[in-house]
């Protein structure tokens, strides 16, 4: 093994671990933005027990997701949903979309006692890293750190149905 290869698998090795230490504060952070996001939600209790155990376990009752989509895609939705639509009851959701390795396209209903908001929704994370002007060692946008660090703000697009 060569001097420049020994140096990558050092600094490989030395980012890995440092993310990996990291990833434990990040959960706790993401659990109080969470628990900050929920308390801010006009929703019913029994909606932010289910976003909860959807978040822990990636199902709940009243959290619908067509066709398979990854749980932490539909965590990130979630959460937006909570930010940008605090006002709504939200009873339950239907999620459905389709996802890559960078974006999560779609459309979410959200039932609420009297009504079915349907929101269209983008979320992807070279946009965002296109957005931030970062690149990765290669010159690509660097999808991973906008992930990492914006978590569900990626969403470009957000918008109600008629």
């Amino acid at each position: 093994m060569g001097c420049t290869e020994r140096v990558r698998r050092a600094i490989f090795g030395y980012v890995f671990a440092a993310e990996i230490a990291e990833a434990g504060c990040r959960g706790r952070l993401d659990l109080h933005e969470l628990e900050t996001l929920l308390a801010r939600s006009r929703a019913p209790e029994q909606f932010k027990a289910d976003v909860r155990a959807y978040c822990s376990r990636g199902e709940a009752p009243s959290i619908r997701v067509d066709p398979y989509i990854p749980h932490v895609k539909v965590q990130r939705l979630l959460k937006h949903m909570l930010a940008t639509e605090p006002e709504l009851p939200i009873h339950g959701v239907e999620v459905s979309g389709s996802s890559g390795c960078s974006d999560f396209v779609g459309t979410v209903e959200a039932k609420t006692q009297s009504a079915t908001h349907v929101f269209d929704f983008g979320w992807c994370c070279r946009w965002r890293a296109q957005q931030e002007g970062w690149t990765d060692y290669f010159g690509f946008p660097d999808q991973i750190r906008a992930a990492q660090e914006f978590d569900w703000r990626c969403f470009h697009t957000w918008r109600r149905r008629g």
